[in-house]
């Protein structure tokens, strides 16, 4: 792979800032953000990887093109110690792979690279987005916990979407989508899948080396972070960093399929009831299918059966309909102990194989119930 920057890094690189950049109007306030954290004990490094598709309207490219010239500006009059900003490109995607994805794994894919050229497989690569605010603390705060937590593989960072200029309606839609996500993730903390994490682009990092073990960030057009975090999680620990906190923009979006943006357009289109959400009741059956986890350790078909319909309906429909015998027979043939049985049940049974069941039993057996009832039912059971 050939490097985007000819200019070599500084031997106590530490920290390499990613942030992809298509049509990004405010992309310098995220800049000056970033320019005003206190600096931790290594140099920073933040790359905007300008992009678009190959097959990219002119007026896109036009802004993509402008977006350069006044990044290029900005660097130049931005001399800091400690910090540099590059502004790389236009470059172009291919079409069958443009999205927020492969932008994405360009810029880290170059910031393994510069790591590499100092033998820095321990350098960590931060993923931002051009539309999000960080606070000063920023910087220092992820350095520090990986300083602390060196087992650590990546960490997700704290986030608030910024809503100081929005209208209510636009308001209330980010508010009710930040809770439906933290009723989500403690709802999965609750039923024991000990990898529920926030999987948002604009926060999260991970080391240099897991990054190149875990077979980097992959292409799609939507979701690549969901995925390349849940993947990661399969490698090593993935922490959280609540000490900090980064502002993504509540904007509307179209340009991906599904997100936060899609999701306001939608709410703000009443297309979508975002005061709806996931019964809690099929967490509580996933947390006694969890709690059984054990049991299926050297389990033949009718044991699996039989354990099968101890479960509540749903998730014995769920196991059937999805075959969920043929993962266990094959974790049971690789698992010399009921130790390492354990661990990897949850890398069949996995962030996407909860959302698939979710899915089914809300089709079969339960009906969306209101967001602020379901809370409630969590922190009587789960505490506040």
């Amino acid at each position: 792979m050939k490097a985007l920057l000819s200019q070599a890094p500084d031997e106590s690189t530490g920290i390499i800032v990613v942030i992809p950049c298509l049509r990004e109007p405010a992309i310098q306030e995220t800049l000056e953000s970033l320019s005003k954290c206190t600096l931790p004990g290594c140099a920073v490094e933040v790359i905007v990887l300008i992009n678009h598709s190959e097959t990219a309207e002119e007026e896109t490219k036009s802004f993509n093109l402008k977006t350069k010239e006044e990044l290029d500006d900005w660097i130049s009059r931005k001399e800091q110690k400690g910090i540099s900003f590059f502004a790389v490109g236009p470059v172009e995607l291919r079409k069958k792979w443009a999205g927020a994805g492969l932008a994405r794994k360009k810029g880290m894919d170059e910031a393994v690279l510069r790591f590499n050229t100092i033998a820095r497989k321990e350098g960590i690569i931060v993923s931002l987005d051009a539309d999000t605010l960080v606070e000063p603390n920023y910087l220092v705060e992820v350095a520090a916990h990986f300083k602390i937590n060196k087992s650590h593989v990546g960490a997700t960072i704290a986030f608030r979407h910024q809503t100081g200029k929005l209208e209510q309606e636009h308001r209330r839609g980010i508010e009710l989508y930040e809770q439906y996500l933290a009723y989500y993730k403690r709802a999965l903390d609750f039923a024991g899948y000990p990898h529920s994490m926030f999987t948002v682009g604009s926060a999260f990092a991970v080391t240099a080396q897991a990054y190149v073990k875990r077979g980097g960030m992959n292409r799609r057009q939507a979701g690549e972070d969901f995925y390349f975090l849940q993947n990661l999680v399969q490698i090593g620990e993935v922490g959280e960093i609540p000490t900090t906190t980064v502002h993504p923009s509540a904007r509307l979006s179209d340009r991906v399929p599904f997100g936060t943006g899609p999701v306001l357009q939608k709410w703000m289109a009443g297309e979508e009831d975002l005061t709806q959400t996931y019964n809690f009741d099929a967490f509580v059956d996933l947390k006694a299918f969890f709690d059984r986890t054990a049991d299926f350790y050297l389990a033949n078909k009718a044991g699996f059966e039989k354990i099968a319909d101890e479960l509540s309906e749903p998730v014995a429909a769920f196991l059937v309909q999805d075959d969920f015998f043929k993962d266990i027979a094959e974790l049971n043939a690789n698992c010399a102990s009921a130790g390492v049985f354990k661990k990897r049940f949850f890398q069949k049974f996995n962030a996407f194989r909860i959302l698939k069941y979710l899915n089914f039993v809300h089709a079969a057996f339960y009906s969306k119930a209101g967001l602020e009832e379901q809370c409630a039912k969590l922190n009587r059971l789960f505490g506040h």
